[in-house]
């Protein structure tokens, strides 16, 4: 086993008193709210989370991309306390505040495009998405909508429709909402064999116009969303050739384009909106997941004349924009720029491109190896790692990577993955992490790997 300096582990993994809210979990909780860390939290502190029996761990799933400004941050955490001593709760709606009005001030100017933008707030990243699609239908009188291949973008019911993947978000639970139109996006490691990458973002290009004739016509399409870099679909950025094809083919028909970036914004990507470094000026972006540290908040930002479309009263929620949450977010902001946290994304990047290649040598160089490194990919310190059987047939390790995950769990990292197959390690880990906290986290991730690979 491996020296550590940060992890402690005072019991297995899970410890008694984990094991016992467990099953009271199980007794009381639906079956559908699985965990995938079998230990219950009883606090942490930036990149570190420490159980209920003393374990503590380090975090590399960031509360699934919440928590790029890290755990209980002293500035958020006094933010938070300030607003809730003053007041919790009126509806932006009836009784407007401050605080609300400042972070959309922030966004708007933070945003890409040189045209006049406005904000507003809910609850949800799925909230989020589907005010946007409201917007985008209301402004261009149309209703139809058209989404990628590998697309994630909640589990509401018109969120699911625009989702992609079937297991687990779908099965079973249609039918979906309509006028929901799929395309291919370009996943270029997994392109038809033979054809360049090049080739195949044209092609990807060619089917968007294609479905523009044969599944809907551009009169009745109010917009394309994207995901600058796919999250669930396996940490794909999307190729700027490919969005500047989109971007035209968009403004030719005046589609609007939503960009997602519930899970690329706030930094992770190194800059704070994707979107900027790839050459996409979206019409609506969403935001959500880092915008509170964890807290539920959420935002759509778009452009003036299509925010203002919809009439008196028709957006809006009892909870959207809470007065706390709007107080964490405006803390989170001032916390990223006084901590310098979207350059430090790129630092985080270039330690997990430069461990996952020596991992990748290391597997390949592992005779009999039963995983692979199929490709690291990514923006910033949004980076995944796809994981292979083989990497000359591409078969997908999904349940390798599951036995790896375990591995860290039970040895104090906590990983996620993702992916159409289930065979990517994807990193959301606090941007704020120090180096020797993410270079130890890496060394059991490099370990359990090995062992895998190994058949041990």
């Amino acid at each position: 086993m491996l020296e550590t300096k940060f992890i402690r582990l005072a019991t297995g993994i899970p410890g008694p008193v984990s094991q016992g809210l467990m099953a009271r979990k199980e007794q009381l909780i639906a079956d559908a709210f699985s965990i995938h860390v079998p230990v219950a939290i009883a606090e942490a502190q930036g990149a570190l989370i420490t159980d209920v029996d003393g374990n503590v761990f380090i975090d590399l799933a960031g509360g699934l991309g919440c928590m790029n400004v890290g755990h209980s941050h002293p500035e958020v955490v006094k933010a938070i306390q300030e607003a809730a001593a003053k007041f919790t709760h009126t509806d932006f709606s009836v009784v407007m505040y401050d605080s609300y009005l400042r972070l959309a001030d922030r966004l708007v100017a933070m945003a890409p495009g040189a045209f006049p933008k406005k904000a507003c707030f809910f609850n949800a990243g799925a909230e989020a998405v589907e005010n946007a699609v409201k917007f985008a239908r209301k402004f261009t009188g149309r209703r139809a909508i058209i989404a990628l291949e590998g697309a994630f973008h909640g589990r509401t019911n018109l969120t699911m429709a625009l989702t992609s993947k079937v297991k687990p978000y779908k099965e079973g639970f249609g039918p979906f909402a309509p006028e929901i139109y799929r395309v291919p996006a370009p996943y270029t490691y997994r392109r038809p064999e033979g054809m360049s990458e090049a080739e195949h973002i044209t092609m990807c290009g060619d089917a968007l116009e294609r479905a523009l004739v044969t599944m809907v016509a551009p009169s009745e399409t109010a917009a394309i969303i994207v995901e600058p870099v796919q999250g669930e679909g396996g940490f794909v950025p999307l190729h700027p050739d490919y969005l500047k094809r989109v971007q035209a083919i968009a403004r030719k028909h005046g589609i609007l384009i939503i960009a997602d970036e519930i899970q690329t914004g706030y930094g992770r990507t190194g800059t704070f909106f994707a979107s900027e470094q790839l050459g996409l000026e979206p019409d609506l972006i969403c935001v959500g997941k880092s915008i509170a540290a964890g807290l539920p908040l959420s935002g759509v930002i778009g452009r003036t004349e299509i925010m203002d479309a919809p009439g008196d009263s028709t957006i809006g929620g009892t909870y959207v924009g809470n007065p706390i949450c709007c107080a964490a977010a405006n803390a989170v902001l001032d916390v990223m720029e006084a901590e310098g946290l979207i350059a430090r994304a790129d630092e985080v990047g270039v330690v997990l491109r430069r461990r996952f290649a020596a991992l990748a040598e290391r597997l390949a160089a592992t005779p009999g190896s039963r995983l692979h490194v199929g490709e690291v990919r990514g923006l910033g310190a949004m980076i995944g790692m796809e994981m292979v059987r083989d990497p000359g047939t591409r078969e997908p390790a999904a349940a390798q990577v599951g036995q790896v995950m375990a591995k860290c769990i039970s040895r104090g990292v906590i990983i996620v993955k993702c992916g159409i197959y289930g065979n990517v390690l994807r990193m959301l880990v606090p941007l704020m992490i120090p180096m020797d906290q993410l270079n130890e986290a890496l060394d059991v991730v490099e370990q359990a790997c090995s062992e895998v690979a190994e058949g041990r």
